[in-house]
Formats: structure tokens, sequence, C-alpha cells
């Protein structure tokens, strides 16, 4: 893996494509600037927001916009100092929820390591108030590892059985890439603390669905890619996102290759042949894409 600060390749033609409705767009942004919220969606500068938006889905940053974490890859702001929780952030999301007319909606969260339980009863606290306003809005989970600080082993399973406690529709965290590019990629992440968070899941409620993603095009090979989807399966990982990685600024880890369609294509036929029930593999897919369906 190298960290050198280069100029970005071109990006292929497969990767060139419209945003989506500016209209649609701008209305979720005004929505979430002035409730002083904010989503994945946009910190993350995701290509498909548009589409997602006029499908009326939606992935809200809970606890701030600063992470604890400085993972290499990731456009999030990052901080020692993170934000104070906002006391009134439950009511705004649902509100926002409410006035989107979202129909699925997926909570996410800064890694919050400085907080006594990762912020696992903060995904509660939020998930409760958006069912109070919107009684048929399913919700999804895309929560952080919540593996970190004293008795860590411990405390991860009591902070995943608080979320799962909650019943949420689908329940997501990304390993992110193969095991042998976490310490590069995932400053502060472990690939095996990560398969133990869906694990964990599957022990307290197997009725509930989990998930997982992968970026490719870090330097990983086919191989990886494989064992690695052989490794969600054994843990009874249910369904898989797979897209490509694109670098959001020369700040961050290089693009070592562009993965084709067709490339994407094989790999999402070779995990719905090892049993996951819903695959999405394909260059702009990310790891909240069409989660409604």
């Amino acid at each position: 893996m190298t960290s050198r600060v280069s100029s970005p390749a071109p990006l292929p033609s497969w990767l060139k494509t419209p945003i989506g409705k500016a209209s649609e767009i701008s209305r979720v942004q005004k929505i979430v600037k002035q409730r002083e919220i904010h989503t994945i969606c946009e910190e993350g500068r995701c290509p498909n927001r548009g589409e997602c938006y006029a499908n009326g889905t939606a992935t809200f940053l809970l606890m701030g916009h600063i992470c604890t974490r400085s993972c290499a890859f990731c456009q999030v702001d990052k901080g020692e100092a993170p934000m104070s929780l906002d006391p009134d952030e439950p009511k705004k999301v649902a509100e926002a929820v409410k006035l989107l007319g979202l129909r699925y909606v997926v909570l996410t969260s800064v890694a919050r390591d400085d907080l006594p339980d990762g912020g696992a009863s903060w995904f509660v606290k939020v998930m409760d108030e958006v069912r109070k306003v919107n009684p048929k809005t399913q919700i999804e989970v895309l929560t952080p590892d919540f593996g970190t600080g004293k008795d860590a082993e411990n405390q991860q399973a009591l902070r995943v059985a608080t979320v799962v406690g909650a019943k949420p529709a689908c329940y997501n965290h990304n390993v992110e890439t193969v095991p042998r590019l976490q310490n590069p990629v995932r400053r502060g992440g472990k690939y095996e603390r990560s398969l133990r968070v869906l694990d964990l899941v599957k022990e307290f409620d197997d009725s509930i669905p989990t998930k997982s993603g992968l970026m490719l095009g870090l330097g990983e090979t086919k191989e990886e890619i494989v064992s690695t989807l052989e490794d969600l399966r054994g843990i009874k990982c249910d369904r898989i996102t797979i897209g490509q990685y694109m670098r959001p600024s020369l700040a961050h880890l290089p693009v070592e290759k562009y993965w084709t369609p067709k490339e994407f294509e094989e790999l999402g036929a070779i995990a719905l042949k090892m049993g996951f029930s819903h695959v999405r593999s394909a260059p702009l897919v990310r790891s909240s894409y069409h989660a409604g369906e």
C-alpha cells in the first residue's frame, strides 16, 4: 500500500454519471441544514444521493460530523474533540424523515470512542423517536465496531446488544476492505473486530438481517475479495455491497485500480452463489445503495 501524494488518474467513463435532480438534492439539503443535522450522503459526497432522495431513502449521520477515527479513505472530518451530543438530534432527525417522506432510513454515525457506550444508546434514542413520528418507516443501522476501550470485547457485546434490542430492519457494519489492507485503510479498525459485530447480531437475534460492504481499488486481489466474502458468509452475513473506492482528495489513499463493470458483475455472481440474499455489486454502489429494497 502506498501513501504517496499524486495526481488522481482520470475517471473511467463508467464512473462519470449525472448527480441526479438538482431540485431534489436542494430540497433535502435545505431541510437538513435548517435542523443542523447531517447526512453521510452529503458529508461523503455520495454519487447516488440524488437517486436515493428521489426513491425515498437517505442516510443520516448521527452524533456530529467529527470522527474519533482517522480512516485513510473517508472524507468525514476527523479530530480528537468531537462535537457534544445535541439533545434535540433525535427529534430533528425524526422531523426530517417526516418532511422528506422517507419510507426507509439508514442511521449511521461517526465513531465516538469518547462516549461511555460508543454511542450505542444514542442509536436507540434516535430510532425510538423516528418510529414515534414515522411508524411506517423502516430503519437500518450502520454502526461503528463499538470495540474500543477497557474490557473491549465485553463492552462491544453489550453495545451491539443495545442496538439489536431496538430491532432494526437491518444491521450493517462494513469491513471495508480485505484483511491484508485493514491497517493502512482503516486506522483504528480491525478485521476480526468488525466480523464479530455481525456475528454478535446473529447471536443476539438471528431474525435481523446483517449486511456489510467492500470498497475495491485499494490494491486488493480477486482472490482476497472472494476470501473476504467467504468470511462474511461464515458468520451468516445476509447482504453485501461492493463498490469502487474513489479518492476524495490528494490527502487520501490513491486509487490503485478501477475495477470494470464486468468485474463487479462477476463478483456479484460469486456472492450470490455463496448464498448472500441481497447483492449490490457495481462501480457506483455504496453501503446504503438501494437499501430499501
